[in-house]
């Protein structure tokens, strides 16, 4: 193997797999906050398997000679990226739903083609993570499906209301003390639960 392919390949796997560790975070923030104990479930199920993913993608990456806590250095430092939409933090447990229906949903636009990957390791990882994926886009769009049907049963498995769980910030019409607040991206991994404290104690003192 060409040594800038491998290189390439084992900076394109660890940021994956980072991304995937990363990703967590969000949505274990609402582990033991999920309205019901069928949305607290889901929500485990899926924070494991997004630690399986990036057990997956480490693994890859150590079938080329990467060593994974290496990786995980490089990660924490700085070194090496993920991805910046992890940063955001999640105020509601609509944020939940909105990363597993639009988040995922891009990720498995992005993804289903590396299955095609020429490299065997990387490729057979992505089609066990296209697969899972393609549920957790699912068990986002239930909070945010328009069926009256599922607003039932939204509401009956601990949304608390009979109407869909997302509003769009743009039509919010409240004042502006009480609107929904802008967030900025944050950088590193650091500084993320400094950032969620911050975000949830301006949201419970307005």
């Amino acid at each position: 193997m060409p040594d800038g392919y491998r290189r390439t390949l084992v900076r394109q796997i660890a940021q994956h797999a980072h991304s995937e560790i990363i990703g967590m975070q969000p949505e274990g923030n609402w582990l033991t906050r999920a309205p019901s104990l069928r949305r607290k479930s889901i929500l485990m199920a899926k924070v494991q398997d997004e630690a399986g993913h990036g057990l997956y993608l480490y693994s890859a990456a150590e079938t080329l000679g990467a060593d994974r806590n290496d990786l995980t250095e490089k990660a924490i430092s700085s070194a090496q990226k993920y991805s910046s939409i992890f940063n955001y933090p999640t105020l509601t447990y609509a944020d939940v739903g909105t990363i597993g229906w639009l988040v995922d949903g891009a990720a498995i636009c992005n993804q289903v083609p590396l299955c095609r990957s020429a490299y065997g390791p990387y490729a057979r990882a992505m089609v066990r993570v296209c697969k899972e994926e393609s549920f957790h886009q699912r068990q986002g769009y239930e909070p945010a499906d328009d069926d009256d049907g599922r607003h039932r049963r939204a509401a009956r498995h601990g949304a608390g209301v009979g109407r869909p769980l997302l509003v769009a910030v743009a039509h919010d019409v409240r004042p502006a003390r009480r609107r929904v607040a802008e967030l900025g991206a944050v950088d590193g991994v650091g500084h993320q639960a400094a950032q969620q404290r911050r975000a949830c104690g301006s949201a419970s003192s307005t």
